[in-house]
């Protein structure tokens, strides 16, 4: 660990955080697009600018460094936005997982201390256990709102020490209370870039989100993705009829997944050899021999990883032989 006396003496280090990505691809990326959500789309530059509106938006509304922002959302344009907006506001992102009950949710907010939470109101119910102090801001016409009142200024930069905490991520609970784990922002920023070189994305890469958002933050790839300037394809459900023709039209060229989401896209009816290759992770429950075969026979390129909320999650990937 670096002291803050020698800090102030390297005048050539800038703390890694994946913030930077996202500013990065503003500039560089900045026509390309950078997130599809419906019929929303925005291009790098307006993503970056919409990230500085909701940074500046917390912050005049009272963020304090290292404050817990809770998120309750499926897929979608405002999730992959407060993976950025919120940390480059100082604050600690906890997003949660949609598939909990009531009661499990209200003591992530309790135990996370998040005294904000943004929320689809689709899931709206599942706050029935979360006390009325936590303020609450639902995405849609409230959540623009509350982006109109920030700036699309630069955000001064607020990072002391890249192992400073980035995201409070809860494991599904199935053994007790689901359990915190922290991320940084250097393992958040390593970790990013570590998955989008291994399902090789580059900014013609087009990844469509069938892995949860809420999980390990999507294994990083809500940050890594920028790093390549690569677009996100929301898509707040596992819908193989949706899917199918994102394949056929190369709005989707990547996607990660568990093996059930892989027999859902295989045994549906739109199921069929694909025109160009799709290159996916899967991971959970190990894929089976059958499972394998079937998606390589319809043209995926298939690599298994492992990993677990701990460990931001894949770290280890099972890499074909020559």
């Amino acid at each position: 660990m670096i002291t803050e006396q020698k800090k102030d003496t390297l005048v050539y280090r800038q703390e890694l955080t994946p913030v930077n990505f996202l500013e990065r691809s503003g500039d560089v990326h900045a026509e390309r697009l950078a997130v599809v959500d419906g019929d929303v789309r925005y291009s790098w530059r307006e993503l970056r600018a919409r990230s500085r509106r909701l940074a500046s938006a917390l912050r005049r509304a009272g963020l304090r460094k290292d404050d817990r922002v809770a998120f309750l959302a499926f897929n979608s344009e405002p999730l992959l936005l407060g993976h950025f907006g919120i940390p480059q506001a100082g604050g600690i992102i906890v997003a949660i997982n949609t598939r909990l009950s009531p009661d499990e949710v209200a003591y992530i907010v309790d135990h996370s201390g998040s005294q904000t939470i943004f929320v689809d109101p689709e899931l709206e119910p599942l706050l029935a256990s979360v006390p009325a102090s936590v303020r609450r801001i639902r995405t849609g016409p409230e959540l623009e709102a509350f982006l109109a009142t920030g700036s699309e200024e630069p955000v001064e930069s607020w990072l002391e020490d890249e192992y400073e905490t980035i995201a409070i991520d809860y494991t599904s609970g199935t053994t007790g209370r689901p359990k915190g784990v922290m991320y940084h922002h250097r393992g958040a920023y390593l970790n990013g870039l570590a998955m989008v070189i291994d399902l090789r994305c580059d900014y013609d890469s087009r990844y469509l989100w069938t892995l949860p958002m809420f999980h390990c933050n999507g294994w990083t790839f809500t940050w890594g993705l920028a790093a390549v300037g690569a677009a996100s394809v929301c898509v707040p459900k596992v819908d193989p009829a949706q899917i199918w023709p994102l394949f056929d039209s190369g709005e989707a060229t990547c996607f990660c997944g568990a093996p059930t989401v892989l027999t859902m896209l295989v045994n549906a009816p739109e199921a069929h050899p694909l025109a160009k290759p799709v290159r996916l992770f899967v991971a959970a429950a190990p894929p089976s021999p059958t499972i394998i075969q079937q998606v390589g026979e319809l043209g995926f390129e298939l690599e298994h990883v492992y990993g677990l909320t701990e460990t931001y999650g894949p770290f280890t990937i099972n890499v074909d032989p020559p």
